[in-house]
């Protein structure tokens, strides 16, 4: 028995009070990011922020639009959707136009669209899709390679546009497979993988060679009793100095400089508060110069005199800082973190498997933005343009973001049906 059509009352309506909480928050925050006395009105849409009350109010559009659909009709579109998503990510890199140095957006006269915010949503539902099946089982090589293909390929057609940091958000559906019944030593791989990352640009490859050889050949030594136990290690040791020299290859010609720089910069190997790290030093600077409490809302000198490169966009977040302290980054991040124990808590009452993995995408692309985001502005990750969901300045983020949660709000409308 099917429930009507927009089911009103079985909307998690405290998640939607979460969702325009931030969206409203962000808006005056973008407000008083661009503030200029000779444009104080606060519904001047030829501002950003008024720009931004109108992604705000489409998005508004896009809500009712997905609470009327049906809620099977995800499931059933996840791979449509999908490939018309890989669709439009390959033809940005052919037709797309440049802003900001990556061709990554559409612009059809004065508006202008980034797909690769539409494949989140996308790429969760096409992955939800797969694993959602009754035969799928994680322990199959057929079911991996499937699952990690769905996730690579968007990754894959973002990094040339080049727009790594979009590409890299990807990789944190992982934890929807690991939910699903993925080995934890598949997370460990991951991390190990990290690990060498940071020290193959951390210590000279021959010496990092070298170290790994030396502990290998202990680890040998201690396990040689265990049969076949030295060619297990002696393969993974293998594939280590391939990955070690590998990093080095694509950080030195594939990365661009910027990128270089700033990963360097990040690491401690170069400093350059005036050039490629003047962003991260600024944001720092206005986040702390905004004490406990704040200097106070549209006061904000270092917002005001446009220190920070961006600042309504990647590093909105020393807008809040700079205006209302510690108090205002607090309850920002309480919010956020408010929202993300709730849609951990809807994912786990699904019934279907399709809507608990979406659920759990959903809840890994939200939170990767938001650590990787807030980490950029206080100088603990390079500044990779991840925007702050629902908060950042812009239509496509904005549009792509609500997509992803109201979809998910929806199917947790009919948690109690089979989908």
């Amino acid at each position: 028995m099917r429930q009507g059509n927009l089911g009103i009352q079985k909307i998690d309506w405290l998640t939607v009070l979460l969702y325009f909480s931030l969206a409203i928050l962000g808006w005056l925050n973008i407000y008083a990011a661009v503030y200029d006395e000779a444009h104080s009105n606060i519904l001047d849409f030829t501002q950003r922020y008024g720009k931004q009350l109108l992604w705000i109010g489409t998005s508004v559009l896009i809500i009712i639009f997905l609470f009327i659909l049906d809620g099977s009709v995800f499931q059933t579109l996840a791979y449509p959707i999908y490939g018309l998503s890989m669709l439009s990510l390959l033809a940005v890199l052919f037709f797309g136009k440049e802003i900001a140095g990556a061709r990554s957006w559409f612009v059809i006269g004065g508006f202008s669209l980034q797909p690769s915010e539409f494949a989140k949503f996308a790429t969760a539902l096409a992955l939800a899709a797969f694993l959602g099946k009754p035969e799928r089982n994680l322990s199959s090589w057929r079911t991996k390679i499937v699952a990690f293909g769905i996730i690579l390929l968007p990754a894959i057609l973002i990094v040339p546009q080049p727009d790594p940091g979009s590409g890299l958000v990807y990789f944190s559906l992982i934890l929807v497979l690991y939910r699903e019944g993925l080995s934890s030593s598949y997370i460990i791989a991951g991390i190990s993988i990290a690990v060498l990352f940071l020290l193959s640009l951390l210590i000279p490859i021959l010496y990092l060679q070298l170290i790994l050889a030396a502990v290998a050949l202990i680890i040998i030594f201690l396990g040689r009793k265990v049969r076949g136990f030295w060619l297990r290690v002696t393969a993974i040791l293998a594939v280590a100095l391939v990955l070690v020299n590998s990093v080095d290859y694509a950080f030195n010609n594939i990365l661009e400089d910027r990128h270089r720089n700033r990963i360097n910069i990040l690491l401690g190997k170069a400093h350059d508060p005036k050039g490629i790290g003047y962003n991260t030093t600024q944001s720092m600077i206005a986040i702390g110069s905004g004490g406990w409490s704040g200097k106070g809302y549209l006061q904000g000198t270092q917002t005001k005199f446009d220190f920070v490169p961006e600042q309504s966009t990647d590093f909105i977040f020393c807008t809040v800082g700079e205006e209302w302290g510690f108090l205002g980054s607090a309850l920002l991040i309480v919010l956020f973190s408010l929202l993300f124990f709730r849609l951990v808590h809807l994912a786990e009452r699904q019934k279907s498997s399709f809507a608990r993995a979406y659920a759990y995408a959903v809840v890994s692309i939200l939170f990767f933005h938001f650590s990787i985001n807030i980490a950029m502005t206080i100088g603990l990750a390079p500044v990779i343009g991840i925007p702050l969901p629902f908060f950042s300045y812009g239509g496509s983020s904005l549009w792509g973001f609500t997509f992803l949660l109201f979809i998910l709000i929806k199917l947790d409308s009919y948690r109690w049906q089979t989908l």
